[in-house]
């Protein structure tokens, strides 16, 4: 399906690329809701140019259409320098501007600092070291993290069961990440099913659903809490709902 082309704007290559990768999923608005914890109108403003993606979106997108995500984030941050740059003066209709919210501009100082001294304070011999260091950090805490995939925000790295739930088709897992201050349901499915996962902190409730043949979508999105006593994880897989107990100790297993 081509997309009617609209005025050429800076940010456009960012987005002309976005309704590629949409169109090779072969998706609708809906589905892409429905596998992503992003909503349908929330869809049409980052492929229509009406709202900046937040990064975790247009990674979870890549990772839906099976392509490299690399390229499509360096269009990313090439399309938030131009969102920062100062407007043109001069008469004409200005365009909208996406501006990247306070908390991550306060993370990337916080990474370029630690990328910085660990340049400083090292020899060539540990540049590797030094390099994934920086990598593991996560991209978000706390609030920050709301809504977010534990694996696009890095937040699944130092991940650790806290309770699980297991049947003959699925099993259940509660995560948490001290790192980030965040947990979430995951879901390991025995053979291809549709299923529905979620977490649970109080009144607030995070959900993702996944067609059977999805066989990368296994999370809910991140609940941001201060350690995992009183969350719930919960799957529905084939009309069968599980979820974890509550206030468990962790098991110690990965």
């Amino acid at each position: 399906m081509r997309h009617p082309q609209g005025p050429t704007t800076p940010d456009e290559p960012l987005v002309v690329r976005l309704r590629e990768l949409k169109d090779r999923t072969g998706l609708s608005l809906a589905a892409l809701a429905a596998r992503t914890p992003y909503s349908k109108s929330a869809w049409h403003r980052y492929l229509t140019g009406g709202k900046r993606p937040p990064r975790s979106a247009v990674e979870a997108l890549t990772r839906l259409a099976g392509v490299d995500p690399g390229p499509v984030l360096a269009l990313w941050e090439d399309a938030d320098e131009l969102s920062t740059a100062p407007p043109p003066t001069g008469r004409g209709r200005a365009r909208p501007r996406w501006r990247r919210p306070l908390p991550a501009l306060a993370l990337l100082g916080v990474t370029a600092a630690v990328a910085a001294a660990l340049v400083l304070s090292g020899g060539d011999g540990a540049s590797g070291t030094r390099t994934e260091a920086v990598m593991a950090a996560p991209r978000c805490h706390g609030r920050s993290c709301q809504g977010e995939l534990p694996d696009a925000s890095a937040c699944a790295r130092d991940a650790r069961t806290s309770s699980r739930v297991t049947g003959d088709a699925y099993d259940v897992r509660l995560r948490y990440s001290p790192a980030c201050g965040t947990a979430w349901s995951e879901v390991r499915v025995r053979s291809p099913h549709a299923r529905e996962v979620s977490v649970r902190a109080g009144q607030d409730v995070l959900s993702a659903a996944y067609p059977a043949e999805d066989t990368a979508g296994y999370t809910s999105p991140m609940i941001p809490v201060p350690s995992p006593r009183g969350v719930e994880a919960c799957a529905e897989v084939d009309e069968e709902l599980a979820c974890t107990g509550l206030d468990v100790e962790p098991d110690g297993r990965g």
